[in-house]
C-alpha cells in the first residue's frame, strides 16, 4: 500500500507486542497500554482503539487493526490505549470520553456500527482525528473512513473453497472427497454486514464452478464459539468438505469442528492459521484484508503531520497490492494444488478488468 514510507507488508499474522496494562480505567472499559522502548517508555504522543462488539483477542477484525496500531507505536514511540466495548449501545459514549480526555492523537473505532456516534462526535470535536473502519463520513475531513471490500475478499474465499474441494487433499487426520464437491458458509450474527459476506462466497463459488453445492448457517454470534461449532458439524455432516466462517472470535468453533470431523476450514480477515495456530492443521488458508496495513498509515500520517492523505474515504481492495488477498495456511504452503493459485490470481484479473460483478456492496446487498 502507498504512503507507508517504504514498510514491507509482511505483517499479516505474525505476533505482536504485549500490550502493558496500566491501571488506567474510563468507563469500567480501559486497558491501557505503553508500547516505546524496552524499558516501557513511551513518547508524547497517545492513539486510542476502540473494539467492534467481538472485543479483542478474536485473532481477526479487531486484532488486526490493533495489531498495526502495534506495530506504529513501536516505530514512533507512541502509547496505546485498548477499550474494549462489547455493547454497541455504548460506542458513542466510548468516544466521547476519549475526545473530551483531550490526550489521542488518534481515535480508531473498529466496525461500522461506530457510525452513528461518529456523525455527531467528528462534528463536535473538529480538532480530533478519527479512524473508522468499515465505513466514512460523508464531508468530515478529520475522520479517515476505511472500507474494506469485505466482498471481495468473500468473493476470493468461495473461490478457494470451490478449487479445493474438487481437488484430493490429505493432511494428518483430515481428507477431501472431490466426488462430492461441497462446500459451508458458517456465519456470526445473521445481519446486512455477513449476509453480503455469504452471498459473495456462494458468487465466488459459482465462478468457479456452479456445480459445487454450498452449505449455509448462522450461529447469531460473534463471540459463541460452541454455536458456530455446532453449524459447521452440521455441514460437515451434511458433506461439506470445507467449512469458511464469517464470525470473528466464534470462528474457531468451525475450526474445532473441522478437527474433529477430519475436514477442513478457512479463515477471515488475518491468516488465521497463524493467529488461531492450535488449528493449523485444518486451515487451508484465509481471506484476508490488510487493516494492520491501514491502521499503520493512518498513524504515520498523523505523526508526520500529512492528514490530507488518508482523509475521507479510503478502500482495502482487490486493486490495491495485498489490500485483499487469500494466503495459504501455514502448515500448506507449498502442499495445494497449483489450481488454487492460478484460479485466485485468474478471480482477482477478472475483477479488476470488471468482469466480475459482484451482488452485495462490502457492507450489505
Amino acid at each position: 500500500m502507498g504512503g507507508s514510507g517504504g514498510r514491507t507488508s509482511s505483517t499479516i499474522g505474525t505476533s505482536r507486542r504485549s500490550v502493558l496494562a496500566s491501571s488506567a480505567v474510563l468507563g469500567g472499559t480501559m486497558v491501557a497500554g505503553c508500547l516505546g522502548d524496552e524499558n516501557g517508555g513511551g513518547g508524547g504522543d497517545q492513539v486510542a482503539i476502540i473494539s467492534s462488539d467481538a472485543g479483542f483477542g478474536d485473532n481477526a477484525f479487531n486484532d488486526n487493526a490493533l495489531e498495526g496500531l502495534e506495530e506504529a507505536a513501536d516505530e514512533f514511540d507512541l502509547e496505546v490505549t485498548q477499550v474494549e466495548e462489547t455493547e454497541t449501545a455504548e460506542f458513542a459514549a466510548r468516544q466521547e470520553d476519549l475526545a473530551e480526555d483531550g490526550s489521542y492523537d488518534l481515535i480508531v473505532m473498529v466496525g461500522y456500527q461506530h457510525y452513528e456516534g461518529l456523525a455527531e462526535h467528528s462534528e463536535t470535536y473538529p480538532d480530533q482525528y478519527w479512524m473508522l473502519i468499515n465505513d466514512h463520513v460523508e464531508g468530515a475531513d478529520n475522520v479517515s473512513g476505511w472500507i474494506e471490500m469485505n466482498n471481495e475478499m468473500s468473493f476470493l474465499a468461495g473461490v478457494a473453497a470451490a478449487t479445493l474441494t474438487q481437488e484430493e487433499i490429505e493432511h494428518d487426520d483430515s481428507a477431501t472427497d472431490p466426488d462430492e464437491a461441497v462446500v459451508g458458509f458458517a456465519g456470526g450474527e445473521d445481519i446486512d454486514l455477513i449476509n453480503a459476506f455469504e452471498e459473495s462466497y456462494i458468487e465466488g463459488v459459482e465462478w468457479v464452478d456452479d456445480g459445487v453445492d454450498v452449505l449455509t448457517g448462522y450461529g447469531g454470534s460473534f463471540s459463541d464459539s460452541e454455536a458456530l461449532n455446532d453449524v459447521a458439524t452440521s455441514q460437515f455432516d451434511d458433506g461439506a468438505d470445507i467449512v469458511w466462517h464469517a464470525a470473528a472470535a466464534a470462528g474457531a468453533g468451525a475450526f474445532a469442528a473441522a478437527q474433529d470431523n477430519d475436514r477442513f476450514a478457512m479463515g477471515v480477515d488475518s491468516d488465521q492459521s497463524v493467529a488461531d495456530d492450535q488449528y493449523a492443521d485444518v486451515i487451508l488458508g484465509s481471506a484476508i484484508k490488510a487493516l494492520d496495513e491501514a491502521t499503520y498509515q493512518v498513524t504515520e500520517a498523523v505523526v508526520e503531520d500529512d492528514w490530507d492523505s488518508v482523509s475521507g474515504e479510503q478502500n482495502l481492495s482487490i486493486e490495491e497490492e495485498e489490500g485483499i488477498d487469500f494466503v495459504v495456511g501455514q502448515e500448506f504452503e507449498g502442499e495445494l494444488p497449483d489450481s488454487l493459485e492460478e484460479n485466485i490470481e485468474e478471480a482477482k484479473e477478472a475483477y479488476v478488468a470488471g468482469e466480475v460483478d459482484l451482488t452485495c456492496g462490502p457492507t450489505g446487498c
